[in-house]
């Protein structure tokens, strides 16, 4: 076998408060220069023959995963303004066919975009966000085909069948129509991609005289826009990691000048929902895990609000479904996720119920104001996506469809449970767990662990069918529920982020060390995986503790935080600066340089690694992990693996088509049996 690369060194150094930072590698942020792609090259084709042995496998196990896949499937339609919407999938076919039908018998199908036929001659191809006009004749969709989260906006007359010449570039793909069937407002993106103005356009006009109504100037802010379900405004919002800020307009009145709904005020997030003549509020207003509030839709300022729905310490409000006569609110207690459904009429409350201990539901399509019926998803590590429809007025639910498992795939042969690892200061860390039902649980399995803790994002018991392919094998799958996420409430996550976001890290390895006290694994096949953010841990954790794992899958990896977070140019940036701290502020800048991956390498030896990226990243660039890299080679003292591929196609989320991407997902598990020497 080859060598592995070694990449020049060119020293850059840092002076930030007095602490002299060395960057050997800082040159390989640049993916115009040449020796940059012939080094990231040279790393794939290194990776690419250490893998070698394991192609047959990675073949196997890639038709396993795509053979489970249902070719010809399609989803459950729902109901708004006269039609039925739903995609399909058509047997070969990478991507949907968006279609809808009207609500008669015997009605034709209409094909509003073809993905498969669009995305011929696109190495890369995605269809953000589609919105219909109020007359249901004009569609705008947003398109993506490098992988930069860029979207181009096209049009399309529904009733001729025919593309219109309008087309907006460089926009975050987020979009609405006004009610007046021809004035649609979308957002555009800064250089560092922060979606930051909103103009509106006028079907016909050219781009060039569209109108700017927003600019959010505030670095730490991003902006969006939307229609209230109730179609009555077009709201413009604000958000920062901390404060919200809201702007609405009549939608019949698109020429009109939008109304702040409450001012921007630090610490203070609030989302809006019309209904009736009021608008429902979700806030921390004095209520750490949110609460819910209304106020009249003509007197929206915060002295207007008035509570409905209480604060409690031990539930998080997430969020608000409304309807004409009801409103649905989504819970969270003791990590898992329940719904409330409140009559307005009667002003009666009740819950829906779900049986497992460990679970997932969420909101599915309810985009039909006037309806009494609310649909939502429910799954586990074991119970396929399954969408139900539940009667607000009778509250009897019914099963619309379960994600079909092509083969064999029956739930009661595996078993889920929910654990919790003691972390270091005595906190109960939750443990969601998945193995066959016949495994033995004392023989020392492997375990893949799986964690992120970043944003406030809470990691749900969600069933993958590709999962199947590990689990099969005798694999246990793991998610680590740590702080920095929102499972155990709001405090949960700011228990994890800025100066106590190290807890993120203990607490991981903790549940590591839980997992193999209690058996359900031993450390020479105890694994760990991480994508972005969760990167980042597996970076922070294999230099606290580089024993503790066989091996470690980083996918995008958020590793170089200081340089990274000291430079405003780069997206995602000044906008984190309250999830990670401002490190232009030195008592942030210490903290964290005491954990950032990169700044912490050291010469030790280390777990075996496999680490992926994309060159159009646009999210965590393809030079934090490539840096990582090279300097983790440098400085190791271990003979194991240490595999960088990087996709010189796409950018964060992998691969576009729903076969493709699993390519990447059968070299992460035949590199996890390889370091068993199961290969």
């Amino acid at each position: 076998m080859n060598k592995a690369p070694i990449a020049s060194i060119k020293t850059k150094v840092f002076n930030e408060f007095g602490c002299e930072r060395i960057d050997d590698y800082y040159w390989l942020n640049n993916r115009e220069d040449a020796e940059v792609i012939d080094y990231l090259e040279k790393e794939n084709s290194y990776t690419k023959e250490f893998m070698k042995n394991t192609e047959s496998l990675q073949s196997k196990i890639y038709n396993e995963i795509i053979g489970r896949i249902k070719q010809d499937d399609e989803t459950v339609p729902y109901d708004l303004k006269g039609y039925k919407y739903y995609h399909r999938f058509e047997k070969g076919g990478e991507y949907p066919v968006y279609c809808r039908t009207k609500l008669k018998v015997n009605a034709l199908e209409e094909i509003l975009l073809d993905g498969n036929k669009m995305a011929k001659g696109f190495s890369f191809f995605h269809i953000g966000s589609w919105e219909i006009s109020e007359n249901n004749n004009l569609l705008a969709y947003s398109l993506d085909t490098v992988s930069r989260r860029k979207y181009n906006i096209k049009f399309k007359n529904l009733e001729k069948g025919e593309h219109l010449n309008d087309e907006i570039k460089n926009t975050s793909g987020n979009m609405c129509w006004a009610n007046d069937n021809k004035t649609l407002f979308y957002t555009v993106r800064d250089k560092s991609l922060r979606p930051y103005k909103i103009f509106k356009h006028e079907i016909g006009n050219g781009v060039d005289k569209d109108e700017l109504v927003y600019h959010e100037k505030d670095s730490a802010f991003n902006c969006f826009i939307y229609k209230t379900k109730s179609d009555r405004f077009i709201v413009i919002g604000s958000g920062s990691t901390t404060s919200d800020e809201y702007r609405i307009l009549d939608a019949n009145n698109p020429g009109g000048e939008f109304k702040i709904f409450n001012p921007r005020k630090r610490g203070l997030e609030y989302s809006i929902y019309h209904q009736g003549e009021r608008f429902l509020i979700r806030t921390n207003l004095d209520a750490k895990n949110f609460k819910v509030m209304e106020t009249p839709d003509d007197k929206t300022n915060i002295e207007n609000w008035k509570e409905v729905i209480s604060h409690d310490n031990n539930i998080l409000v997430e969020d608000i479904d409304e309807f004409q006569d009801y409103y649905v609110v989504s819970q969270r207690e003791n990590g898992l996720p329940k719904f409330k459904i409140v009559d307005v009429k009667n002003s009666t409350s009740k819950y829906i119920d779900f049986q497992e201990i460990d679970y997932y539901a969420i909101s599915a399509e309810n985009p039909e104001f006037h309806s009494d019926k609310y649909r939502f998803i429910y799954t586990s590590l074991k119970t396929p996506r399954s969408v139900f429809n539940y009667n607000l007025k009778t509250h009897k639910r019914n099963l619309l469809k379960i994600e079909e498992i092509v083969g064999d795939y029956n739930p009661d042969d595996y078993v889920t449970e929910r654990v919790y690892a003691t972390a270091l200061d005595g906190v109960k860390v939750p443990v969601s767990l998945v193995y066959k039902k016949d495994l033995q649980k004392e023989t020392s399995n492997p375990l893949l662990l799986y964690g992120y803790g970043s944003y406030g994002i809470t990691v749900d018991s969600t069933f993958r069918s590709h999962r199947l392919s590990l689990l099969d094998r005798g694999f246990i799958f793991a998610i680590a529920h740590i702080r920095g996420g929102e499972e155990m409430g709001r405090k949960w996550y700011e228990d994890g982020k800025l100066l106590k976001k190290k807890n993120t890290f203990f607490d991981f390895i903790d549940v590591g060390e839980f997992l193999i006290n209690e058996n359900y694994t031993v450390k020479d096949k105890l694994f760990a995986f991480g994508g972005s953010a969760g990167g980042l841990l597996m970076g922070a954790v294999i230099n606290m503790r580089p024993d503790l794992f066989k091996g470690v899958i980083s996918a995008v990896p958020f590793v170089d935080v200081v340089t990274t977070m000291l430079d405003e140019s780069i997206p995602l940036t000044t906008g984190e600066y309250d999830e990670w701290g401002n490190p232009n502020n030195e008592e942030y800048y210490n903290y964290m340089l005491s954990y950032s991956p990169y700044d912490n390498v050291e010469s030790k030896d280390y777990p075996a690694m496999l680490v992926t990226t994309g060159i159009h990243d646009s999210q965590v660039q393809y030079w934090e992990p490539a840096k990582w890299v090279a300097k983790l080679r440098k400085l190791k003292t271990d003979n194991n693996p240490l595999l960088l591929r990087t996709n010189m196609e796409y950018g964060h989320g992998g691969a576009s088509g729903r076969f493709e991407i699993h390519k990447e997902t059968a070299m992460e598990y035949a590199f996890l049996l390889l370091l068993l020497k199961e290969v």
